[in-house]
C-alpha cells in the first residue's frame, strides 16, 4: 500500500485504506458484486470495516479520486489501473446520487 498524504477531508483514513482499494470496494458496494480485485490483499477485511465506518467521507474523496494524478492510483497491489479506477469512482459516484 502507498504512503500517499491526503489534505483533503478524511484523507488520513483514505491513507490507512488505500485510494484504489476505496474504489474498488465501493465499487463492488455500489456497482458490481462481482468485482472482487479489492480482495486480492491480505488486509480486506481490516480495510472492509473501515470503509464502512467512514460513510460520510465517500461522496468527497471519489470526486478527489477523479482528479488525482495516475502516479497516485498507478501503486497498488489490486490490478488496477488508474485509468480503470477514475472510471470506477465516476460510476460509483453516478450509482449513489441515483441511492
Amino acid at each position: 500500500m502507498a504512503n500517499h498524504s491526503f489534505s483533503f477531508e478524511g484523507g488520513e483514513e483514505l491513507r490507512s485504506i488505500g485510494a484504489t482499494w476505496f474504489v474498488s470496494y465501493a465499487y463492488y458496494d455500489y456497482v458490481d458484486k462481482t468485482h472482487k480485485n479489492w480482495d486480492k490483499v491480505m488486509t480486506a477485511k481490516m480495510r472492509a470495516k473501515r470503509y464502512e465506518r467512514t460513510h460520510d467521507y465517500h461522496e468527497i474523496w471519489l470526486k478527489h479520486i477523479e482528479s488525482m494524478e495516475d502516479a497516485n492510483l498507478s501503486k497498488n497491489t489490486i490490478g488496477l489501473t488508474p485509468q480503470e479506477t477514475k472510471e470506477m469512482a465516476k460510476k460509483v459516484l453516478q450509482s449513489m446520487s441515483k441511492a
